[in-house]
């Protein structure tokens, strides 16, 4: 008996010994090591992590396909031969984006912001973020609201290192994107059970999307009635009136003021472009209702992230009440991903991504001012420049947006004249203005600039009496 239990006891000892080895090995040399597979290097970081170390494993395979620097692998991305394939940038195809296009036209027109884009491949380890399966299933947070209180206090916090915003005393909501918000605030400013609905206005040349919202969601109590000039000297008016005020505005760049003043105006500040790599910040906005979004501030459009500081909390209830039975708050998932990128933002005060911003846009500007420079036939809009607190000096402003205007006489469409050209732009008569006006964007990618720059100098040789270029 005393033999056997020995026995045993010896068998047990030598178990452990081998699961013991077993584990040992699978800790230093990994799991697929022991089968005679192979982790690469990037996979070697993650080694001795479970199901977070398989997504970074797999995340970091998609994120490492360069696509010949012309465009981008996605993990969400369509899958060939069991790798995400390639999505090029404009003008470039083929299955690594090597191949240029030569007869394309320039994509001058939306307002992707992927100039950002290179700062965030230089911080990719510091804003990626990895979520579990089960992450934030609920409709609520454990406190039954639909905000991240620590994503809040981040952008208190951002807007008082960057100076462009006074948060103290306000409200804030999240939103899906500006566009939503700019929705919900026009609503939550109309009158409720009125038989006259308010007048929303904006000054031309404005974007587009406050009439189309408007208009297309039909309320009862707003109607769109275009520029606010007309509105000025009228005293008889008694019905509310809304004006939507862009700082800097969209198409032009300009510091917008309101136009329209008294007891029945109530005013939406649309400050998307409010930040140092745009615009001179010569003050920090304090007016009553303010609305921002991630989109210009980190380039992430995709994401569809937008807050808004309020000041009346009447208002701020009627606007966190449209935006509940309208989508049930921000996705938990946008609001984890924003988190991280502001804590990439403030970790250095902003200077890094203001200043990477900053010099891609004064760059771009330069080119773009020498290029139309040696024309007679277009002109750029003058924008002042501006005192900047958080750069501490006077500086030029580097808009989003070129603001081209066709100068001759016979030049009538110039939307028409570039897309000729192979320039696609966005007409001046979207934003209700003369259609000798197009804006053009310059906050796309690297090739979406050099491909508008390279179709604009053609354009330009092609002028009676240009001036020579020297590039």
């Amino acid at each position: 008996m005393a033999k056997s239990e020995g026995s045993i006891s010896k068998l047990c000892l030598v178990c452990s010994v081998i699961v013991n080895l077993f584990f040992g090995v699978n800790l230093y040399v990994g799991r697929r090591g022991l089968w005679g597979w192979k982790w690469s290097s990037d996979e070697a970081n993650v080694r001795g992590l479970s199901w977070s170390g398989r997504a970074a494993a797999e995340a970091e395979s998609a994120a490492a396909q360069e696509c010949s620097g012309h465009g981008r692998a996605y993990l969400d991305g369509v899958v060939i031969d069991g790798r995400p394939a390639c999505e090029c940038n404009t003008c470039y195809g083929g299955p690594d984006c090597s191949l240029f296009l030569p007869s394309c036209s320039a994509n001058a027109d939306g307002g992707d912001p992927l100039f950002l884009e290179p700062f965030w491949k230089q911080h990719a380890e510091s804003s990626a973020v990895v979520v579990a399966g089960w992450h934030r299933m609920s409709y609520s947070f454990s406190d039954q609201t639909t905000l991240s209180k620590e994503l809040e206090s981040l952008l208190r916090k951002l807007h008082s290192l960057v100076g462009n915003a006074i948060t103290d005393g306000k409200y804030i909501l999240f939103g899906a994107g500006s566009t939503q918000l700019l929705n919900a605030a026009a609503h939550a400013l109309s009158p409720h059970n009125s038989s006259l609905p308010a007048t929303a206005v904006a000054s031309i040349p404005y974007y587009a999307l406050y009439q189309k919202q408007i208009e297309f969601f039909d309320p009862a109590d707003c109607s769109f009635q275009g520029d606010p000039a007309r509105w000025n000297n009228t005293t008889n008016t008694t019905g509310d009136i809304i004006e939507f005020v862009t700082a800097p505005n969209n198409p032009d760049g300009q510091l917008n003021e309101a136009v329209l003043h008294g007891p029945n105006v109530k005013t939406i500040h649309d400050r998307a472009y409010y930040w140092p790599h745009f615009t001179g910040i010569p003050s920090p906005a304090d007016e009553d209702l303010t609305i921002f979004t991630i989109s210009k501030l980190t380039g992430h459009a995709g994401s569809r992230f937008g807050w808004a500081l309020i000041r009346n909390e009447e208002v701020y209830q009627r606007m966190d009440r449209y935006l509940e039975l309208n989508t049930m708050g921000v996705s938990r998932d946008t609001q984890l991903r924003a988190l991280k990128l502001l804590k990439v933002i403030i970790g250095d005060g902003g200077r890094e991504i203001f200043e990477f911003g900053y010099k891609t846009m004064t760059k771009r500007w330069a080119r773009l001012r020498k290029t139309l420079s040696m024309s007679n036939r277009f002109s750029l809009q003058k924008v002042p420049p501006e005192n900047c607190t958080y750069f501490q000096k006077v500086r030029e402003p580097t808009p989003a947006y070129a603001w081209v205007k066709c100068e001759r006489e016979e030049d009538k469409d110039c939307f028409e004249i570039l897309n000729v050209a192979k320039i696609l732009g966005r007409a001046g008569s979207i934003f209700h203005d003369d259609s000798r006006y197009v804006r053009l964007s310059l906050i796309r990618s690297d090739d979406d600039f050099d491909v508008l720059i390279s179709r604009l100098k053609s354009l330009i040789s092609g002028e009676d009496g240009a001036k020579i270029m020297r590039f």
